[in-house]
């Protein structure tokens, strides 16, 4: 249950995303920027403090509300969402992790919205298989030396931090990683942008070089044995409210969709009087009610700090392969209701077409949750069963 101050917190997002972010997602499909007005104005509505303690600036609200703001952003555009909860969770990794010195140097521009952020886990060899990830941190006097690469980063292209994940001792490999935070504004590191044929610029997707990178010791906000728990347990909160952003997705094809099919008459009838044309809407949204039940449940066990049991993890795989599995499915479906019309700017479909395979591979893809899934959801088998005789 949500307090009515994250009620209003909430209303002033929704506002924000009708207002700000939706009349501006076309131009971010064509190869756009957002602009720095509109992180301010993000900002404005608590987007970069929603889980800030609010003795480090923030707000101090709950997981469940980020999860609600992140699917009534993406309702709006998917890139700027996943950008917004990147920048955020760094904040909220500065509060709960950093020397008090460092948090202070960086906290006020993250939660004012003038500086980005990202976490770097991706590197070009490197996927889902976090533990084998290849960036080194190295041990110096007074800290630390990176070297390596990452890449399909979300921010990577405009952030002015990172919290990157390196491997400090190859012998001991998960236990080795160690999470650090690294200025990506000096000369020891070389950024570059990820494109694709979808836009990649609201959700700024970029990479980065760590050449000889010098890290003092203060910035090793997580120590070998303690980052790769912590990591894990992000990413079964971030697939839950990456379920969310598909939850919101779907609903704003279904309202665009019911709208037109009210102002749009054929054969002497609007198309919303044909009963062909309202069985596609009545099978969407049913299957939105199914992927919004899972999402409240996984939403649930990771705001009770429960992200690392099994049952959570469960859920939070099943509600991502499920939400992106009806957008994936429905989305075209909707698309084909609205006919030509369908394809302009002003409607979501065609970026929100995009940004469901985007959303199937982000935090675990769908093949690798499936995977999860079969492991979780049944005990295994002790023995093999022959057939008697």
């Amino acid at each position: 249950m949500l307090s009515e101050d994250e009620k209003a917190c909430l209303a002033r997002i929704k506002a924000f995303a009708a207002a700000d972010v939706a009349p501006q997602a076309a131009g971010w499909a064509a190869g756009q920027s957002p602009d720095s007005v509109l992180l301010a104005k993000a900002a404005e509505v608590g987007l970069t403090r929603l889980e800030v303690p609010i003795d480090n600036g923030g707000l101090g609200f709950g997981f469940a509300l980020k999860a609600r703001a992140c699917e009534l952003l993406a309702a709006a555009d998917f890139g700027f969402a996943m950008s917004m909860v990147n920048s955020h969770n760094v904040a909220l990794k500065l509060a709960q992790c950093a020397p008090r010195r460092v948090a202070e140097k960086y906290l006020p521009a993250l939660l004012s919205g003038h500086l980005s952020a990202c976490t770097a886990l991706s590197e070009p060899g490197t996927g889902s298989d976090f533990a084998a990830i290849e960036t080194r941190a190295r041990k110096t006097s007074g800290g630390w030396t990176l070297d390596g690469e990452k890449s399909w980063i979300v921010n990577a292209r405009h952030a002015g931090i990172a919290v990157v994940y390196a491997q400090c001792s190859a012998a001991s490999g998960r236990d080795g990683i160690g999470a650090f935070l690294v200025d990506l504004t000096t000369q020891d590191s070389r950024r570059y942008a990820v494109d694709s044929t979808f836009s990649q610029t609201s959700t700024g997707t970029g990479g980065f070089v760590l050449d000889g990178y010098q890290v003092p010791e203060e910035n090793l906000l997580l120590a070998p044995g303690a980052a790769f728990k912590s990591i894990l347990n992000e990413i079964n909160g971030a697939r839950a409210y990456v379920a969310a952003m598909c939850c919101g997705m779907l609903d704003a094809a279904l309202r665009q969709t019911a709208a037109y099919g009210e102002s749009r008459h054929t054969f002497g009838a609007p198309l919303s009087g044909h009963q062909a044309w309202r069985l596609d809407q009545a099978r969407a949204s049913t299957d939105l009610a199914a992927a919004r039940a899972l999402v409240a449940q996984a939403v649930q066990g990771v705001a009770a700090g429960q992200a690392g049991r099994q049952d959570v993890q469960l859920l939070s795989a099943q509600a991502k392969i499920h939400a992106v599995g009806v957008c994936q499915h429905h989305l075209p479906v909707l698309l084909h209701a609205m006919g030509a019309e369908g394809l302009r700017p002003k409607y979501s479909f065609t970026r929100h077409l995009a940004a469901a395979q985007i959303a199937a591979l982000v935090d675990g893809s769908t093949e690798m949750l499936l995977e999860r899934v079969a492991r979780l959801a049944r005990p295994k088998v002790s023995r093999a069963i022959t057939p008697k005789g």
